[in-house]
């Protein structure tokens, strides 16, 4: 993985050294092996590389010339596919330098165009400019696994991997305005798709392509979408297909030059990738090991819920001795914690999952000590229909997004200068039913069938983009490449067809895929209940983390007082049990308070102006 920038159109100077350089300083972490420019009179290419696959030809940005025509490259991604592109190339003239899939997507673009993005089986987000039609084209992958942000401004775009490399350049301030404040109060962590917070950015929507022309004219659209089906397999057929998809989505994925892990809580998903690469490598005399999260006195602290009914502690001990290969536990302590949530933000660019994120940032930090690819899990529930909220029918008839049930609530804490400007509630609302419209479903579905494909699209649309956010920024804000085999495009195409009663097969949460997978997991992993990304529940946390939080409130000058109601935070602190869910099955009082002191963090570091 790397980080890729740029800057062209209108305003653009070819002599702007420093800006480029600070912009793609801005991104070094994502790609800590190599920085290189592209630079000439009508455009400036920036990229930082994290080598993983063909170290000495997969350079970048990459140059190919065809007659009078000339294409460059800045890439960041995975293709899992490259052999099968390539040989198409090859047969139809192509030579090529290397193995690299940056050469590969180069000239597969060069040879289709943005019809290429059909044949694409990765995760991604490039750009190629047209040197001969002076025009700049950028995508991003199917699912939305590596991110794009851009703006126009002074009919100049300029783009980045993250917001940062964005808020280097003159033309651009970090400001926000009422529609911000409804992101980040009722909204956030998550974002609506497309939309980067900050006035001005934005961040192309997956599945999307766009051209930027000689005449300064953005243009973008969509290459693909999740399409609704007539059902037609039977039950054996779909378990058979399940199971290969998978299996193949994490083989493919374990393509590297470099060493590969997988993370692994115990979980089913986890599990499962864990077990098909600890076959695949033992089979390939690959050196392999899985890596897990821990929190010290966690053993003492754990209190179980309907949403973690269990500690990950015991799962990983039957997995390791399943698998019988190396494991290596990394124990995070809570002070580490609220000083990551800083580090965090930064990573971000803005606030995000509290010490959800700081403790994934901590991990992802001890995990390159050993590894630079690591296997993740993540996507599998939204696709499977894993999360409490698919059988929760008193959430699903309530309407609105059913990971943030709280938006009078959330509200609550707006000033009232604000609540006067916007209707926050019908903000939300008005998201929530532009994406369920949005949603393709077979007319003779029934109304439940319905229901349940549009929760599936908002999970995809939202929820994981959210989860893909937090897994992009903290693993490669240590140069971390982290795979995601269930977010491969084939697994979604056909699990949206497949009727929910065979998802929740045997009356088991994901039991479609606990059987397609039955025989390469222990019992005890088969039968275990979800259980999110495991968080401390060390009391020390909340007692640090309101402690700083109360010395924000004491400096009447904090930004965060500018938007948030001084006494209505008092009360969360001092009065509210558990408070109410901020986001999803995690982000209860502990982590709202941390998520208030990344907000204020996030105003005074980015010098945020409210407009």
């Amino acid at each position: 993985m790397c980080g890729i920038a740029g800057v062209t159109g209108k305003t653009y100077n070819e002599n702007q050294f420093n800006l480029f350089s600070d912009m793609q300083l801005s991104l070094i972490n994502r790609g800590p092996d190599s920085q290189s420019m592209y630079i000439d009179s009508n455009i400036a290419l920036l990229h930082t590389r994290l080598c993983v696959i063909d170290k000495e030809n997969g350079r970048q940005p990459m140059i190919f010339e065809q007659g009078y025509k000339k294409f460059i490259i800045v890439y960041n991604g995975e293709l899992y596919n490259t052999a099968k592109i390539r040989n198409e190339l090859i047969k139809t003239g192509y030579v090529f330098n290397g193995y690299s899939d940056t050469e590969v997507l180069l000239k597969a673009y060069v040879e289709w165009g943005q019809s290429c993005l059909g044949r694409l089986n990765g995760i991604f987000a490039f750009a190629v400019w047209e040197c001969h039609n002076k025009c700049l084209f950028f995508a991003r992958d199917r699912m939305g696994v590596k991110p794009f942000f851009y703006t126009v401004k002074n009919n100049t775009f300029i783009f980045g991997s993250e917001i940062k490399a964005i808020l280097k350049h003159p033309l651009m301030s970090a400001k926000i305005d009422k529609n911000s404040i409804a992101e980040l109060l009722l909204i956030g962590p998550g974002r609506t798709p497309g939309y980067g917070v900050f006035v001005g950015i934005n961040e192309l929507p997956r599945a999307c392509y766009g051209y930027f022309n000689a005449d300064n004219q953005l243009l973008i659209n969509n290459y693909w979408s999740i399409k609704d089906s007539l059902y037609k397999d039977s039950l054996g057929e779909t378990i058979d297909k399940v199971r290969f998809l998978v299996t193949d989505a994490i083989k493919k994925q374990l393509i590297s030059d470099v060493p590969i892990c997988t993370f692994l809580s115990g979980g089913l998903d986890s599990s499962i990738i864990s077990s098909i690469t600890a076959t695949h490598c033992k089979e390939n005399n690959i050196p392999f090991k899985t890596l897990s999260v821990n929190y010290k006195d966690n053993d003492k602290n754990f209190v179980c819920n309907k949403y973690q009914p269990n500690s990950d502690a015991e799962y990983i001990k039957v997995m390791n001795k399943y698998l019988d290969i190396e494991h290596i536990e990394i124990m995070l302590d809570t002070p580490m914690l609220v000083e990551a949530l800083y580090d965090a933000v930064e990573a971000r660019d803005l606030p995000g999952m509290a010490d959800i994120d700081s403790s994934l940032l901590l991990f992802c930090r001890e995990v390159k000590k050993y590894c630079t690819v690591a296997l993740s899990g993540e996507c599998a529930d939204e696709i499977f229909g894993g999360y409490p909220w698919y059988t929760d029918e008193t959430v699903r008839n309530r309407k609105g997004f059913p990971w943030s049930q709280s938006n009078e609530y959330r509200a609550s804490f707006i000033k009232d200068e604000f609540l006067k400007e916007i209707n926050f509630v019908e903000y939300v609302n008005k998201k929530y039913n532009e994406s369920i419209n949005k949603a393709h479903i077979n007319q003779d579905n029934t109304e439940y069938t319905k229901q349940m494909k549009q929760m599936m699209t908002l999970n995809i649309d939202w929820f994981m983009q959210t989860l893909l956010d937090r897994k992009d920024r903290m693993s490669m804000r240590s140069g971390l490449e982290v795979r995601v085999p269930f977010c491969d495009h084939r697994i979604t195409e056909y699990l949206y067809t497949v009727p929910w009663q065979i998802k929740y097969l045997n009356n088991n949460e994901k039991g479609l895929l606990r059987e397609a997978m039955k025989d390469i997991l222990p019992n005890e992993i088969l039968q275990r209940k979800k259980s999110p990304y495991p968080k401390t529940h060390n009391p020390d946390f909340l007692i640090a983390v309101t402690k700083e939080l109360m010395n924000i409130l004491s400096d009447n000058y904090n930004p965060i007082l500018q938007i948030l109601k001084k006494d209505k935070i008092k009360n969360l602190i001092e009065k509210e049990g558990s408070g109410v869910p901020w986001y999803g099955q995690l982000m209860q009082k502990p982590q709202i308070i941390a998520y208030f002191i990344q907000l204020n963090y996030w105003l005074k570091k980015y010098k945020v102006e409210i407009i």
